[in-house]
């Protein structure tokens, strides 16, 4: 490992044990023993808002790619996926953005009867993001550099919106992806939705996951470059926000994603070096850690900057989620000739790095769950650290190392420990 300070930018935590989805809408859920006597009203979903100078937009991009399918999926021979663009935006009226489209919503919505509250106990139909629908670019923004997000297995792009709004109020454009067949639901503006097709959880089913996923996000960066040189690769060819083309910066570029898009963000920057800086938030960086089953970045590392988050402890043994405990970590940082950091959040677990962390105590406050059951639930998934002070350290230690090794913009936070954010150690 080379310390961070020497390099200059070039201009089965994986899978959450299969099941990230469910846990999200298990954690929207109140089993029907510790329901309220009377239902409240539906709760609705309000993300914190972001800090950055800038108001915030958001626009779609649907994305195509001939002659390339989905390995478990036979008959596909037209890649088509979905990404969201949120950038700093002017300031003054629009459409608020949908928190998540109907598809999702629909999703989300379902399993929340399997574990016993009604389908319409929180109202996703009328919960809306901060982000205003198609505005202008923020004309005293400048060039924005770009990053990339990679949701988490069977997750969707929409479950990070806390950090894809802070990051885009702060001056980046943030195109988050989802990886159709594997996303939960997949919604086309033509109306079609495209459900998960994943054949199991193992490691080969893992591999070529990460495998679609990696071309996935050169499919983005190709489509990003071209609106930057005035083109528009969308298959619907709506307009663009005013001003986004001349905007972006292609030049400076960073990725980060949530567990197997943490693990997706390593293997991406081995084969494309337009991604200058990259962050895992709490993912596995290898296809089984039980069997040795690693990935090629396991054993290569990094050769640019590259940020590690983790949260909570890990099985067996409920040792600290750590690379003093996680080999696949270890090993990785091992090998990393980039700059490497790692920060840890003891009282964090695996969903506290998504909108889990902010949407669990406004579910706890709306529909009034309690008992054992909620509090089990809420351990496991997001952990004890309190929501707004996991929230904030997130925030800031993105936007910092992205600062420092995208922008260029040296950042101080990133030298140690800081009272502001106490809930974040150091590792190694």
């Amino acid at each position: 490992m080379t310390d961070r300070r020497s390099f200059s930018p070039r201009r089965h935590r994986v899978l959450f044990h299969g099941a990230a989805a469910a846990v999200l809408a298990a954690s929207c859920a109140v089993p029907s023993a510790f329901a309220a006597v009377t239902d409240p009203d539906p709760v609705r979903l309000v993300p914190p808002e972001p800090t950055g100078p800038h108001a915030v937009g958001r626009v779609e991009l649907h994305l195509a790619e001939e002659g390339r399918g989905h390995p478990w999926v036979e008959g596909v021979e037209r890649r088509e996926l979905m990404a969201t663009l949120w950038y700093p935006a002017e300031g003054g009226g629009g459409e608020r953005a949908r928190y998540v489209p109907d598809s999702v919503a629909g999703v989300l919505a379902g399993e929340l009867e399997q574990v016993g509250l009604s389908r319409d106990a929180v109202d996703f139909a009328g919960s809306y993001s901060n982000a205003v629908v198609g505005a202008d670019v923020a004309p005293d923004a400048g060039r924005l550099p770009v990053l990339l997000y990679s949701p988490g297995f069977n997750q969707t792009r929409h479950q990070a919106t806390a950090q894809l709004e802070e990051l885009a109020s702060r001056g980046y454009a943030v195109a988050a992806v989802d990886h159709p067949y594997e996303t939960s639901a997949v919604e086309f503006p033509d109306g079609r939705v495209v459900r998960d097709s994943v054949p199991g959880s193992g490691a080969e089913t893992l591999r070529a996951a990460v495998g679609t996923r990696v071309a996935d996000v050169r499919l983005v960066l190709d489509a990003l470059e071209e609106i930057a040189e005035g083109g528009d690769p969308r298959v619907d060819g709506r307009p663009l926000p005013e001003g986004l083309g001349r905007a972006l910066d292609p030049s400076a570029v960073g990725m980060f994603g949530h567990s197997a898009g943490g693990f997706t963000t390593a293997e991406a920057m081995l084969g494309d070096d337009r991604l200058d800086a990259g962050a895992n938030l709490d993912g596995s960086m290898a296809y089984h850690v039980g069997d040795e089953e690693w990935a090629e970045s396991t054993v290569r590392g990094a050769d640019r900057p590259f940020m590690i988050i983790g949260g909570g402890t890990t099985s067996p043994g409920s040792v600290p989620r750590t690379s003093e405990h996680s080999p696949d970590w270890r090993m990785f940082r091992e090998a990393s000739t980039g700059p490497s950091l790692e920060l840890y959040l003891e009282e964090g677990e695996h969903m506290g790095f998504t909108d889990l962390q902010w949407q669990a105590p406004q579910v706890e406050a709306g529909a009034r769950p309690g008992g054992p059951a909620w509090e089990d639930t809420m351990r496991a998934s997001v952990g004890t650290v309190d929501p707004g002070r996991g929230i904030a350290a997130q925030r800031a230690y993105l936007t910092a190392f992205f600062d420092e090794y995208v922008r260029g913009e040296e950042r101080p936070l990133l030298d140690g420990p800081s009272g502001e954010h106490p809930d974040v150690a150091f590792v190694g």
